[in-house]
């Protein structure tokens, strides 16, 4: 930030092809065409925005991410809406609370 002389609003910024700052901020279908283009060199042919949203989800979930957090991080209103998200299915074999020493407690 320092290097490019930027003190407050957004980071990222829009540059021209003549390496001029371009506006205050790269706008979010900027954003989807850099995406598009990485999904393409990767040979992802069909991505959408909502495979990114899950993938994110799923990716917070599966490193300890608490479950309001990711819901926060989503913007959802209902956290069932972040349980689809994430496929979150309750395993009955191997349920949470089997692991709670009553005993301990």
């Amino acid at each position: 930030m320092q290097a490019a002389g930027i003190t407050a609003g957004f980071i990222f910024r829009a540059v021209s092809r003549t390496d001029a700052i371009w506006g205050e901020h790269i706008t979010p279908k900027a954003i989807w065409h850099v995406g598009k283009g990485a999904a393409r060199r990767a040979g992802i042919a069909k991505l959408a925005p909502r495979d990114l949203r899950r993938s994110c989800a799923r990716l917070c979930h599966l490193a300890g991410g608490e479950l309001e957090q990711i819901q926060f991080l989503l913007g959802h209103v209902s956290v069932q809406t972040t349980e689809r998200y994430l496929g979150c299915k309750q395993k009955l074999r191997n349920a949470v609370n089997d692991g709670i020493d009553l005993a301990e407690a």
